[in-house]
């Protein structure tokens, strides 16, 4: 049996006005170096998007998105951010930021399997 490592996650969440301090959690963030492990998972239920906020781009939203998932692939698809090393990526994928999109604090656990934990963080904070 593995031992249980470190990680750290964060929720992304969509701030249609930030003004209004209103959000839906879309999607998690999750970071192991111990497992070298950095992954995003995200639903992106465009009926719940549009009756939270009809005026939703849900375009510009899948943009956000897919470059999220791209930078925390790494490489050249990532763009400069992309080809950091992974804990320069998740540092950069959690910094706080006043746009469309937004992620919560940085928490962290203990987990033998960062990529079901991330699947259960989703199903438990999104879905």
């Amino acid at each position: 049996m593995q031992d249980k490592q470190l990680f750290e996650y964060a929720v992304i969440r969509v701030v249609p006005r930030v003004e209004r301090e209103e959000f839906l959690n879309i999607g998690v963030i999750l970071y192991s170096r111990n497992q070298k492990f950095l992954g995003v998972k995200y639903t992106l239920d465009e009926m719940r998007l549009l009756a939270f906020y009809p005026q939703t781009d849900i375009s510009a939203l899948k943009d956000y998105i897919c470059a999220f998932d791209k930078v925390s692939k790494g490489g050249k698809e990532g763009g400069p951010i992309g080809q950091l090393d992974m804990a320069s990526r998740f540092r950069w994928l959690t910094a706080p930021r006043s746009t469309i999109v937004q992620v919560s604090k940085v928490h962290s656990g203990l987990s033998e399997d960062a990529a079901g934990t991330l699947d259960r963080l989703h199903q438990q904070l999104v879905l």
